[in-house]
């Protein structure tokens, strides 16, 4: 029986399974973030924050014994309160006769003001003080000029000066318009328009 041997040529080459081209793929580097640990305890967490919420109006420091607002005093300012659409100058007028009932040998009585001033305040006038920058205002004629540039700021002043003048101009207008610039115009705004008080007296007199 003849056998067939079957065997490869000495030249001949193994065909080998083709394999695809694979490409080097860089896998991203991920790093941890390490957060900082808080070492504040629960209660502290909890606590609110105090930054920020400091009031507008620096009282100084009251050392006397046996000082308090009473409050029937706070009552009386709180009887006749700014809301921001009303006079300021008017506002501050009877603000001052109420806390002129009030004295202290200890206590000045512009920190007296200081204390009192907020109770007089409410509505659009309430929101602006809350407003103000923490710290602001130290002094009671810091308050009184925030007041007055916010609720009666130097346009108005120009304008009811600009009216006053042209009515005192214009004899045949006066008795027109009398009454409109009777209306807009009070004996506290006619003399800081005018510094003058004799223009008002020649005002009334016409």
């Amino acid at each position: 029986m003849r056998t067939r041997l079957l065997y490869f040529p000495p030249t001949a080459t193994i065909p080998r399974r083709s394999r695809k081209q694979t490409t080097n793929v860089v896998e991203p580097e991920f790093r941890a973030i390490v957060e900082m640990t808080d070492n504040r305890t629960m209660a502290q967490m909890l606590q609110a924050p105090i930054e920020g919420y400091e009031d507008a109006i620096v009282v100084p420091p009251i050392n006397a014994t046996n000082f308090e607002l009473k409050q029937t005093l706070i009552n009386l300012v709180q009887s006749n309160q700014f809301t921001g659409r009303q006079d300021p100058h008017n506002h501050l007028r009877f603000f001052n006769k109420v806390t002129s009932t009030f004295r202290h040998p200890e206590v000045p009585i512009t920190t007296i003001k200081l204390l009192l001033f907020p109770f007089s305040l409410e509505g659009e006038a309430r929101i602006w003080l809350d407003k103000e920058p923490p710290r602001s205002i130290l002094m009671w004629k810091d308050l009184v000029s925030k007041l007055i540039n916010q609720f009666f700021p130097p346009s108005k002043t120009t304008y009811l000066r600009n009216e006053i003048t042209n009515f005192l101009q214009n004899p045949t207008k006066r008795l027109m318009k009398r009454g409109s610039v009777l209306r807009i115009c009070s004996r506290n705004v006619l003399t800081m328009v005018f510094p003058s008080y004799t223009n008002w007296i020649h005002f009334t007199m016409l």
